[in-house]
């Protein structure tokens, strides 16, 4: 999996104090397609974003966003002692890059949360509007000078756009937390997409969904994947919505990946079903 890769992780290793979180992740999320990262609650899957979207920084490892490397780490003080992840020296003479979310969205990286965090006392439309002035062509002097009015247009045209095209424009005055659970969902992926992204991180979109919305869930994926032009990466514990929509996928257990395949193969891999089902202990 090495054709047209938009992202690369490479050794990605999150220690806290003793605790390995991700240990030592490699893994490739090739152009257009839509990659699942699954594994048991704990397994250090939203670790493991935390550390590609500047949440953290990994305590050892490199992450490349379109060929260029964007997060870089090794460790260092006092963590140097304390490292139990492998290739500890591996980074040693490269340049620590650590960017902040901000940073990482603007490069093309969007994502959504395991726990919605829309912001709560603004609108839906506002919700996305301001994900909009990621993009917006306006600096310090002609907003001073309200020299942005056309700007300002293009974003508010867009963002009623963008909510037309998710089924949101009807909620559009309404608080955003007003919205039921499954709309709510929509309305932070709709958020990321705001942002202009070229790869689409989402946590556990389905998370609180019954049955018929997760299958609804499953088209609209595929559909903004198509329209946006956009690579998928997700975490999620739906299995039947995961093997319906992914086209690869890395399972993680404990921090450290145990098996990566498509979903037929992972069907089938008996690590993946003891991982998820627990080995019976010999009595």
């Amino acid at each position: 999996m090495s054709e047209n890769t938009v992202l690369r992780v490479e050794n990605v290793t999150m220690q806290f104090g003793g605790v390995v979180a991700v240990n030592n992740l490699t893994l490739e999320i090739p152009e257009g397609k839509i990659i699942a990262l699954i594994g048991p609650n704990g397994a250090g899957k939203t670790t493991a974003f935390n550390c590609i979207t500047g949440v953290y920084q990994p305590t050892n490892g490199k992450v490349s966003f379109l060929g260029k490397p964007v997060v870089c780490a090794h460790p260092t003080g006092k963590m140097k002692k304390q490292y139990k992840g492998e290739n500890a020296e591996l980074y040693l003479h490269e340049r620590t890059l650590n960017p902040t979310p901000d940073a990482i969205t603007g490069l093309g990286i969007a994502r959504t949360f395991q726990n919605i965090r829309l912001w709560k006392s603004m609108t839906v439309f506002d919700n996305v509007l301001i994900a909009k002035h990621m993009r917006a062509k306006q600096n310090v002097f002609s907003a001073t000078f309200r020299g942005n009015a056309s700007e300002e247009k293009r974003m508010r045209e867009e963002t009623l756009a963008l909510l037309e095209e998710q089924g949101l424009d009807k909620f559009k005055d309404e608080l955003a937390t007003s919205l039921p659970y499954g709309l709510q969902r929509r309305l932070e992926i709709a958020r990321a997409l705001a942002t202009d992204p070229k790869l689409l991180l989402l946590d556990e979109p389905a998370a609180g969904m019954n049955p018929q919305e997760t299958q609804e869930l499953g088209a609209f994926i595929r559909q903004i994947r198509e329209k946006y032009d956009l690579t998928v990466f997700l975490i999620e514990h739906h299995m039947d919505l995961v093997m319906r929509i992914s086209d690869y996928i890395y399972v993680i257990d404990f921090g450290s990946e145990i098996a990566q395949g498509i979903p037929e193969e992972i069907q089938s891999n008996q690590r993946v079903i003891d991982a998820y089902l627990g080995v019976a202990e010999d009595e």
